[in-house]
């Protein structure tokens, strides 16, 4: 397939898990990719990884919860490899915790993240958006569809990224950006391992976030951002995709 041929596309969170899968994805459909990441190792060996499999990428280190890494990235991107016509905000942080037990500087870090982080790096691929059209898929989570304990700060996070992407969607509609969302349920990913679930917790009420299907892998996610990405999901925009084997339905 060579859906993205011709397109340059950014990744954040491209170290590991969905955002990897998500830059080799489209990678190997064509595109030039900018592997996005604050770990650079790690988004250095994904880009490697395109590169080894005959696509075209290049790893830039990058905090999206900083104003001016995200500025200065974005402008590197568009210079030296292109005008970016694909974004995917990917990257994210989360834990589990009691809501009274929450310190409020892993509140303001989540936040900062997985919202703020997303604001930014849409608000600074924009410009080079509206200059030609393109498309912005973020990762939203269904602990921002629906009620999941032990996650105050990680919902909040969440639930603001599926409202700003409905939000950007009405705003652009007319100019010739779409806007989309997908909402993962337990992915096989390396944040999980950082939901360490309180040793007091609910069993009931964690048996509610978990799908009878078990885990789902990075690929199926990121099988679902190249598609609403691509021109095959041209009349779809503000959408939130639940990708988490019917917890959400």
């Amino acid at each position: 397939m060579t859906r993205f041929r011709g397109r340059v596309a950014i990744i954040t969170g491209a170290a590991s898990g969905i955002g990897r899968a998500t830059a080799v994805r489209l990678g190997s459909e064509g595109a030039t990719v900018a592997c996005l990441d604050v770990a650079a190792e790690g988004s250095e060996k994904t880009a490697a990884a395109i590169d080894a499999d005959g696509g075209r990428a290049q790893a830039f280190a990058c905090d999206v919860s900083d104003p001016a890494s995200v500025a200065d990235v974005v402008e590197r991107v568009a210079g030296g490899l292109g005008r970016p016509e694909v974004v995917c905000n990917v990257a994210g942080i989360g834990r589990f915790a009691h809501t009274v037990d929450m310190p409020l500087d892993d509140w303001h870090r989540i936040i900062a993240v997985n919202l703020t982080g997303t604001f930014l790096v849409c608000r600074a691929t924009l410009p080079h958006l509206l200059d030609g059209g393109g498309t912005i898929v973020n990762v939203a989570s269904t602990a921002g569809v629906i009620g999941q304990p032990y996650s105050a700060a990680y919902a909040a996070s969440k639930g603001g990224v599926a409202l700003l992407t409905k939000a950007l969607a009405v705003e652009y509609l007319e100019r010739g950006v779409r806007v989309n969302a997908v909402a993962p349920g337990g992915i096989e990913t390396p944040i999980v391992g950082s939901f360490a679930v309180p040793d007091d917790a609910s069993r009931r009420l964690m048996a509610r976030i978990m799908s009878p299907m078990g885990f789902g892998q990075p690929e199926e996610v990121a099988g679902v951002i190249a598609f609403l990405a691509s021109d095959e999901a041209r009349y779809v925009t503000g959408a939130v995709y639940a990708i988490d084997g019917g917890v959400s339905a």
